[in-house]
């Protein structure tokens, strides 16, 4: 049986694709919830400035969410996967703000066990907080180079820590889908990381 709350928040998805801007606000408060907990998961994965907080986070991805001119979300798997990357990409532009400030733009070296247990644990990024960020934003753009479907993947179960099927769903691919591409995603940010890493 179908979530009757679930299927709200699928018609007023369908109401916001066809243009009216008025779903969006009442949209808001049927999937606050998910999205605060979505901040949660983001806030523990990483220890940087408490400034961001789970609220912030949640107000900011709002924010640029009801930004976007032409929102195509399909779902709402599909409308957190969109969330989990503006949330994402918020807490990037904080890091490097965060960074720039504290050591003058200077790169940081970052332990790749930090990012390696990240990535497998799904813990947090350690106390290298903003560098990691970066330091693995930077290697998930040259994956999303290398496959974007592998990319999205990784936005969906590490930043978003979205289950494999609800990014199945979200991203409309089988689980099986998601489960490979998830261990091969690992495993070339590993190597990427490892790269990187030697080369310094």
């Amino acid at each position: 049986m179908t979530d009757p709350r679930y299927e709200a928040v699928d018609r007023l998805l369908d109401q916001v694709r066809s243009g009216d801007r008025g779903a969006f606000d009442e949209l808001l408060p049927m999937v606050y919830g998910e999205l605060h907990q979505l901040a949660r998961k983001r806030r523990r994965q990483w220890t940087g400035d408490e400034t961001l907080n789970t609220t912030a986070l949640v107000h900011e991805a709002y924010v640029r969410l009801a930004g976007q001119p032409e929102p195509a979300w399909r779902n709402l798997p599909h409308f957190l996967a969109v969330a989990s990357r503006a949330m994402r990409h918020i807490q990037l532009d904080h890091a490097k703000r965060k960074h720039r400030a504290k050591r003058g733009g200077a790169q940081r070296r970052i332990p790749l066990h930090e990012i390696e247990g990240a990535l497998t644990e799904g813990g947090d990024l350690g106390e290298a907080g903003a560098a990691a960020v970066i330091a693995l934003d930077g290697a998930l753009r040259r994956l999303e180079q290398h496959d974007a479907r592998q990319s999205r993947i990784v936005e969906c179960r590490f930043f978003g820590g979205m289950t494999v099927d609800d990014t199945a769903v979200a991203l409309g691919v089988s689980p099986a889908t998601v489960k490979r591409g998830w261990t091969m995603a690992q495993a070339w940010l590993y190597r990427e990381m490892s790269r990187a890493t030697e080369d310094e």
